[in-house]
């Protein structure tokens, strides 16, 4: 039986990436794609003839497909998960810049709908290994910094993947400020805090998505990085997800979590 998969965002540089993801797969099918800007030509944009275009969440039908893909914008995500969910369609989350009340409300939801899904900060596996070698090395350098590096265009800073690598390397080390006695000369110089983890971001133009987390300690120094070149580096990630996520019964943050 052929899966069904209904695509938000799938007009922008990733959701094009997960349409050609799909229509590669065998047992799955786009039907649908969500879209407040998209024309009412699926094959615009590589969709099956038959796909249906829609423009919000209201022209959505009841039972139309078994997983949702989100590649959107952090202002439209939450009520797209919201809206999966309560409609029993499995989400596939792509898209950062939601508040862990927003994730634990979701969570929630999902136990009460007994809907199964997944919230990735990042799809791409040198990201996710990376969060795991950093969370491991917190034990033993607990003064660590993060830099990420995204596109121009990217909407929110922190990036969600650096924002969960923090998150990991705080569960492993006591919280503290390295350099308390620092004095900030030009304002925010020294980035965002995360109980004590300093987070710097940079966009600019050239860049895809990269991440340094930059270790401590009396002598020596320990640097974790990954570099993604290629968006289509995320769709292996992608492709796990769709194969693994029916096989939950709550939503999941993290990739590494169904590996």
């Amino acid at each position: 039986m052929t899966k069904k998969v209904l695509i938000a965002g799938f007009t922008g540089a990733m959701g094009q990436k997960a349409v050609n993801l799909v229509n590669n797969m065998l047992g799955f099918e786009v039907v649908a794609g969500l879209s407040p800007i998209a024309e009412n030509n699926p094959e615009q944009y590589h969709l099956p003839a038959d796909a249906k275009i829609f423009k919000s969440l209201t022209e959505i039908p009841d039972h139309l497909a078994d997983f949702w893909i989100d590649f959107t914008t952090p202002k439209a995500v939450y009520d797209n998960v919201k809206f999966a969910l309560q409609h029993h369609i499995r989400p596939i989350v792509g898209t950062t810049g939601m508040s862990d009340e927003q994730e634990a409300e979701l969570i929630e939801l999902s136990r009460k709908e007994k809907v199964g899904g997944l919230i990735a900060p990042n799809f791409g596996m040198s990201a996710v290994l990376l969060m795991k070698f950093a969370k491991e090395a917190a034990k033993y350098f607990p003064d660590v910094e993060i830099i990420e590096m995204h596109h121009a265009d990217k909407k929110d800073a922190p990036s969600g993947t650096a924002l969960a690598t923090a998150k990991m390397i705080a569960e492993n080390r006591p919280e503290h400020q390295t350099a308390p006695d620092e004095v900030e000369t030009l304002k925010n110089v020294r980035g965002g805090d995360y109980q004590g983890i300093k987070i710097h971001s940079v966009r600019l133009p050239g860049y895809i998505a990269h991440e340094q987390v930059l270790f401590g300690g009396p002598g020596e120094a320990l640097t974790i990085r990954q570099d993604s070149f290629d968006r289509g580096s995320f769709m292996s990630g992608v492709k796990v997800a769709l194969e693994k996520v029916d096989q939950l019964d709550e939503l999941v943050i993290g990739l590494e979590n169904i590996l």
